[in-house]
Formats: C-alpha cells, structure tokens, sequence
C-alpha cells in the first residue's frame, strides 16, 4: 500500500477489535497497534508496584519511569516481556480504572501518535477515532451483545488453559462497558464518521472483508 492511511477500530471489550485489527493489518501491510495492551501493561506495572489507581502522587511516578516498548505481538515494560502477564485475570479486573486516569491516556496518546506519524496504521481501542487518530481515512465502531462477547471471552481462556467462569466474565464486561462509557475522560463513543458493524452474527473472515472492501473501496 503506497499511500498513507490510518484506520481507526474502537468498540467495547471483547468485540474483536484486536483479533480483526491483526488481520487486517497483515492483509494490507501495514503497521498495527494494540493500545489495549498499552493500558494493560500499565496496569500490570502499577499493580507489580502496589500503586493503587486513586495514588495520582505515585501514577506520575510511574508515567515518567515507565518505558514500553511494542514489538509486533510482544510488549515490553522497562526490558520485562509481559505479553502473557497483562491477560492474566487482575488486570482485567482493575485496567478500566487505571486507564480512566487523565495523566495515563495522555501519556498513552502520545506514544500511540508518535508510533503512527508518517506510517499507515491501524488501530483499536476505546478512543481512537475520537482522539488518537480524529482525521483517519477510516473508522470503524465494533459491537456485539454483551452475552457474545463474555462467550468469546470466555472459549478465549480456555484455549489459553484459564478457568474464569462464565457468569465471572459477563459481569466483568458489563462492569467495564459501564466503566468505558462513562469516564470523565475520553470516554468510549461512536463517532459521527465511523462505520458501526455488530460483529453479534459474523464471523472473523466476514468482519475482515467487510473493512478490507470499505478501505479498498
């Protein structure tokens, strides 16, 4: 792909986003970037730290002695692979409240805009379209009922040998849906300009042609 282009995919959690952002990106050749795990690893760095989320003294800390590094599907937090760590359990529990921290998503944004000057990318989030990338070529608001995506969620642990029950990963995902929602800062929106796709009934295969044949016009 010769010109520059930006796509932008938010949604909630466990719409698929990072899954069909992959893809997508391996298709076009183009650069992908899962902020996700950019939260995620800060999280897991706060929590390793026994930094709470309400420790905004401490937060700033953290923020201006933490390097993260992205290499393809690894991240690094200060030279640790924690690729594996940052899907554990506790830090699905707690990194809506550490990413709801006005200090962390500006330093997040920040990295998640360098990382993108000059290059095409895609990526997936919660704030994307309307604040990472708000000028992409292309947007695109994944969804799906939250029964299906505690359902993915949950075929998703046990592929990777974990046992949270259903009932667990539901609440968890209404919890977060709430938290995303109705933070104070960027919270999780529809953009006037994106594409709403509910991926409830399709499959992976579907979701990606859809987007592929929408940016290839």
């Amino acid at each position: 792909m010769s010109k520059i282009i930006n796509i932008a995919i938010d949604g909630p959690a466990g719409s698929g986003k990072s899954t069909i952002a992959k893809i997508i990106a391996k298709k076009l050749n183009i650069t992908y970037l899962d902020t996700g795990s950019m939260y995620r690893a800060f999280t897991y760095y706060a929590l390793e730290n026994n930094v709470e989320s309400d420790d905004k003294e401490n937060i700033i800390k953290l923020l201006e002695n933490i390097d993260l590094v992205l290499d393809k599907d690894e991240i690094f937090v200060n030279g640790k692979n924690v690729t594996k760590e940052i899907r554990f359990e506790n830090i699905d529990k707690n990194v809506s409240k550490y990413a709801a921290i006005k200090e962390v998503r500006e330093r997040m944004v920040n990295i998640q805009r360098d990382i993108s000057k000059g290059k095409s990318v895609i990526m997936d989030g919660r704030d994307i379209g309307s604040v990472v990338l708000p000028n992409a070529e292309f947007k695109f608001y994944m969804d799906a009922s939250a029964e299906e995506r505690a359902k993915r969620r949950y075929l998703q642990n046990i592929e990777r040998g974990k046992e949270v029950p259903y009932d667990d990963i539901l609440e968890d995902i209404r919890l977060r849906d709430e938290n995303d929602k109705n933070r104070e800062v960027d919270p999780l929106v529809v953009c006037e300009d994106a594409t709403v796709i509910d991926t409830s009934d399709m499959t992976i295969d579907e979701v990606v042609d859809f987007i592929i044949n929408k940016v290839n016009g």
